[in-house]
C-alpha cells in the first residue's frame, strides 16, 4: 500500500510503499493481547512479601492445654489468626515472566502495526529532525495536531529531536529497535520514519 511521506511542518514530502505484509494483515487481537500481558508480566518487579509464621519471632509455646478448656486447640502464637501473628497465603518474592515463542512475539508486532495502520493512525516522516527546543517542537506538534505520538525513527534517534521531545507529555520517541506493541497501542498515532520503515522491513524479510 501506498501512503504519503510529509515533513516535520507537514509538508509533502512525496510518497512510500509499504509492505502489506507488515501493514496491511487483518488484525488478530489474541495475538496482541497475548502479547501486551507478556510485556506488562516481564517489567514486574515481583518483590512483593510478607513474614508468614515462621518469619515471626514469638514463642512456639503452646498457649494453653490441648483438652478442657471449650476453645479452640491453638499450637503457637505465630499463627495467622492472633494479632501480630504470621500473614496467611501472602505474597512472596518470584517472576511474574511467562514464556511466549518468539515467532508469535514477532507476529504479534506486525498485527500491532497493521491495526494501527488500519485505524489511520500511522503518519510516515520523512526524517524526525529539530533543533534541540521544546518549545518550538511543542507548537509544531500542535500545528500538526500530535497531542500522543509514538516516534519511532532509525538505528539511533537525532539527539536533539530526543532531548526536545522527551519532556512533551504523551510524546514518546524511540530507535527502531525499541518499538513494541504496548507502546504503539498506548500511544493514539504512531509516527515512522522513512529509516524506520526500512529497518522494519528488513527486519521482517
Amino acid at each position: 500500500m501506498k501512503i504519503d511521506v510529509l515533513s516535520l511542518d507537514g509538508q509533502s514530502a512525496g510518497s512510500i510503499e509499504l509492505n502489506d505484509e507488515i501493514f496491511g494483515l487483518e488484525p488478530r487481537m489474541d495475538l496482541i493481547h497475548r502479547m501486551v500481558r507478556w510485556q506488562l508480566a516481564k517489567r514486574r518487579a515481583g518483590t512483593h512479601a510478607v513474614k508468614n509464621r515462621a518469619d515471626i519471632w514469638r514463642t512456639g509455646k503452646k498457649l494453653y492445654k490441648q483438652k478442657g478448656t471449650g476453645g479452640a486447640r491453638h499450637g503457637a502464637a505465630r499463627a495467622p489468626q492472633f494479632r501480630g501473628g504470621g500473614r496467611a497465603f501472602g505474597p512472596v518474592v518470584r517472576s511474574h515472566e511467562h514464556d511466549l515463542p518468539k515467532k508469535v512475539r514477532a507476529l504479534a508486532l506486525r498485527h500491532a502495526l497493521s491495526a494501527k495502520m488500519k485505524n489511520g493512525g500511522v503518519i510516515v516522516w520523512d526524517k524526525a529532525e529539530a533543533d534541540g527546543k521544546t518549545k518550538a517542537l511543542k507548537a509544531t506538534f500542535e500545528k500538526a495536531g500530535l497531542k500522543s505520538a509514538l516516534i519511532i525513527d532509525g538505528a539511533q534517534p537525532h539527539e536533539p529531536f530526543a532531548l526536545a521531545a522527551r519532556n512533551i507529555p504523551q510524546i514518546d520517541v524511540l530507535s527502531v529497535a525499541g518499538i513494541n506493541v504496548y507502546d504503539i497501542l498506548r500511544r493514539e498515532k504512531l509516527v515512522l520514519t522513512r529509516a524506520a520503515v526500512d529497518a522494519l522491513e528488513a527486519r521482517f524479510k
